[in-house]
């Protein structure tokens, strides 16, 4: 681990633009686009690219492409991952995303946190007094069994509990906690996830299949 990736972890400002840290996104960045050159079936050869992209890619995991993720090697992904269209993941801080996952379009995830003031935002100094740009970031934790629908983005710092729904279009700012469907801008717990909600409720919808 370089010096600013320790920085990184410990949740202080550290420079994005630090060689070390730009060789390793250089490399993601690279491995990425040689990822979405491929077709959908060139199996073998994508299980190659991805094992190199990600720190854990779980087994029976599935990742559509496009892929755009930044760091790579600071992402877990646990077995029976589907991650759909356009996948983004800024993992600067470490991303945990549990077994069973299912993500569709267009999702999301940020870990970099830059400062509010434009001219912080600019330049600070480091502790050699050296004019430095700065950023921080915080990690997002995802657990098991959950299901994002299109368009969702996950921000900096928040912890999705096990079988929960975000709903379309959600940009989650705080924890959800586990079974819960959520949704909206700032997302939001719309209720729990029940029995209620068991597809055998919906014999129109389950014609002749049957659960488990």
């Amino acid at each position: 681990m370089t010096r600013e990736e320790e920085k990184i972890m410990a949740g202080v400002l550290f420079c994005p633009g630090d060689p070390e840290l730009r060789a390793i996104k250089l490399k993601s960045h690279n491995l990425c686009s040689e990822y979405n050159r491929t077709f959908e079936d060139e199996t073998e050869k994508r299980a190659e690219i991805v094992h190199q992209i990600f720190a854990h890619f779980g087994e029976r995991s599935f990742v559509q492409g496009p892929i755009a993720i930044h760091y790579g090697v600071h992402t877990r992904i646990g077995d029976r991952f589907f991650g759909n269209f356009n996948l983004t993941i800024q993992d600067d801080a470490p991303v945990t995303i549990g077994d069973d996952c299912n993500f569709g379009p267009n999702v999301t995830i940020v870990t970099p946190i830059h400062p509010m003031i434009a001219s912080e935002r600019k330049l600070m100094r480091n502790a050699a007094g050296e004019p430095t740009r700065f950023c921080y970031a915080k990690p997002v934790t995802i657990g098991n069994n959950c299901w994002f629908g299109a368009n969702v983005v996950v921000c900096p710092g928040v912890t999705i509990g096990d079988g929960c729904v975000i709903g379309a279009g959600a940009v989650v700012t705080r924890d959800i906690p586990a079974n819960s469907f959520a949704a909206g801008n700032p997302c939001r717990v719309i209720r729990e996830i029940t029995e209620a909600d068991s597809m055998i409720h919906k014999p129109e919808i389950m014609g002749d299949n049957q659960l488990f």
